[in-house]
Parts: C-alpha cells; sequence; structure tokens
C-alpha cells in the first residue's frame, strides 16, 4: 500500500472541535476534527506546541500483524510539549497558561490531557525553544543509569537523536566517547559533539579489531547500544570489556533477540536494560534535562534536524523511514 494521507469530519457543528492526526492503516494518515477532550478533576488540557517523532512511533505506521487499526487519534504521539489550556477542579500547582513537557500519549493532535502529575514545567529562558521532554528525560535516565565517570572509554553504537545526547552528557561527564555509526552524517555530527573516535558501523570483526586497538586490548568500560537491531546488540557485547556494563538503549520491539551468553559470562559484565516504566522516572529524567540544558551539559537545538508542520505528520514520518544522510530528529508543530 503506497503512503497516504486523508482528510475526514467525523463531529457535528454542535461540539468543540479540534485537529488530531490518525493512523487509519498502515503508512494512511487521516487528519479529523474531533471533540475536544475535557481535562477530569486531577487532570490539563494542554494546547500542544509540537511533538517529536520517536522511532518507536515508525512500527506503528508502518504497519505490523499485532496492531490494530485505525489507532487512537493523536496515538502514538508522546513527545509532546505546549501550554496548559484547561485545569481540572482539584488541580494545584499549576496555572492556564504555563508552558509544560508532558507525559501524554495522543500529542499527534492540537489538544492532549493528562494528569497533573505528569507534567513539568519549563523555565521563561527556554521559551521558544521546542522541548520534546519525554526523549530528552530518556536520555538522562539512560546516562545516569550507565554510571559513566571521568576516565573511562565508552562505546556508543548508534547516532540518532539519543546517541547523540548521550555522546554531549559522556564527554561533558570526562569520558573518552568512541561512536559508531553506519551514516557519514551522523559520524560528522559526533565529532563535533565531542566524540574523541568515530567508526563506520560496517564490518563487524574490524570494528572489534578497531576498538581493541583503541584500548589496548582491554574493550570498553561502558558500551551503549543505541539502534534497537540484532547486530548492533551482538555487537556492543563483543565491545563490552571485563567487568564492564553493557546498557542496552535501544528500543527492541519488532521480534525476539539472541545473545552470546557465553561471551557474556566469560567477561562478567553486567547487563542494563536502561528502559524506565515508572512515571516517576520519567519525570525526574525530565526535570533532568531542564537542569542540563540551562547547565550546558546537553544541547538539542541543532539535533531538530527537520520540522513540519503538523499536517504533515505523513511527510515526516516517511522521512524519518528513510533516515537520509543529514537526518536526526523530526517535529511537528501545531499552529498557535
Amino acid at each position: 500500500m503506497e503512503a497516504e494521507i486523508q482528510e475526514t469530519n467525523t463531529t457535528n457543528t454542535n461540539t468543540t472541535v479540534m485537529e488530531a492526526l490518525e493512523i487509519t492503516a498502515p503508512k494512511t494518515i487521516t487528519r479529523k476534527q474531533i471533540s475536544m477532550p475535557e481535562p477530569a478533576a486531577d487532570e490539563v488540557r494542554i494546547k500542544m506546541e509540537g511533538c517529536g517523532l520517536c522511532a518507536s512511533n515508525l512500527p506503528v505506521w508502518e504497519g505490523r500483524d499485532w496492531f490494530q487499526y485505525p489507532v487512537p487519534a493523536g496515538n502514538p504521539g508522546h513527545e509532546g510539549w505546549g501550554r496548559i489550556d484547561a485545569l481540572g477542579q482539584d488541580v494545584q500547582g499549576f496555572s492556564k497558561g504555563e508552558r509544560v513537557a508532558a507525559i501524554t500519549y495522543n500529542a499527534f493532535a492540537a489538544y492532549d490531557i493528562t494528569k497533573a502529575s505528569n507534567l513539568i514545567k519549563l523555565p521563561a529562558e527556554l521559551d521558544g525553544m521546542p522541548f520534546p521532554g519525554e526523549p530528552l528525560g530518556c536520555a538522562m535516565n539512560i546516562f545516569e543509569r550507565s554510571d559513566i565517570r571521568a576516565g573511562q572509554t565508552v562505546a556508543i553504537l548508534g547516532i540518532g537523536f539519543l546517541g547523540a545526547l548521550l555522546i554531549q552528557l559522556a564527554h561533558h561527564a570526562g569520558a573518552k566517547v568512541i561512536a559508531i555509526s553506519r551514516k557519514n552524517s551522523s559520524l560528522e555530527l559526533a565529532r563535533k559533539l565531542g566524540a574523541d573516535e568515530v567508526i563506520p558501523m560496517d564490518d563487524h570483526w574490524k570494528i572489534i579489531e578497531q576498538v581493541k586497538q583503541l584500548t589496548n586490548g582491554n574493550f570498553c568500560e561502558r558500551v551503549i547500544e543505541a539502534t534497537g537491531k540484532q547486530w548492533p546488540l551482538d555487537l556492543a557485547a563483543e565491545l563490552t570489556g571485563i567487568r564492564g556494563k553493557l546498557i542496552i538503549a535501544g528500543y527492541h520491539q519488532d521480534g525476539t533477540r539472541q545473545v552470546n551468553m557465553q561471551l557474556w559470562n566469560w567477561r562478567g559484565m553486567d547487563v542494563i536494560n536502561a528502559h524506565e516504566r515508572d512515571p516517576e522516572e520519567y519525570l525526574k529524567g525530565m526535570r533532568n534535562a531542564v537542569k542540563a540544558v540551562q547547565d550546558g551539559r546537553i544541547d538539542p537545538q541543532p539535533l531538530f534536524t527537520h520540522v513540519f508542520p503538523a499536517e504533515e505528520l505523513q511527510q515526516a514520518f516517511e522521512l524519518h523511514h528513510e533516515n537520509p544522510e543529514g537526518f536526526t530528529k523530526a517535529l511537528i508543530t501545531f499552529k498557535d
């Protein structure tokens, strides 16, 4: 099926409506006018400024046998930010008009609602800057669990948005960073962000030998796999030194994986699945991301390489799917 976008109107003229984008079928996005959600007593409604596209969104758009269509309008957008538009009667500590980043799940829409406990406030100094809080918080949480320290050698496999943020954090922490990625533009970006060495992700055994030479045969104290693919996961284990930590940051959602348990046992490595599911951990990471931007440990703005108006979500997905040279992160934005 070729990608397409459709338009439809599913509401009557007596209801307050908003625009939302719905993945109606694989590679098919429908622009809809739907009823505007009303916040419950402990919820707020956010007028979305924008939302990032996540690699985990791609399978839903591409289509898999286990997904059911249409998905809920606005879903699976979860990287949104905006301003509070309405508050439930029990909400305290927030005001209408405050700029926030939030944990929501239908942010491919002009408005979304969430519990007030799922918000963080954005300081005035970040006004005008896109701030997809969830992926920024994810990077902070992965970095914390990686236990990266000055003097360590850290290999990062996959230099997309997440990998690029982790390079900045590891470099600022005083680690030696080896960036491994398949795209030339990603390797160039890695250099600019502070990577000490860059290696094309092309030949399995060649990469192992290069890292072995760079580390005097010891390999790396920390290795972060940020691709979500089987081969880089295999490679990441080979690059992890004795008693090192292998951090799985890639989102492995398209099937089972096999691992070399003999190697894992022999090297006595710690294996850390760095994904969080506790909302409090998400929010902690998002707050830490605000601080990291403020103090200069990360600068996400150059990583937002492509920005689309919301009605061009289809084009944004197509670009993310292609992942060409020069692409790092796509955002969609909503009209004022």
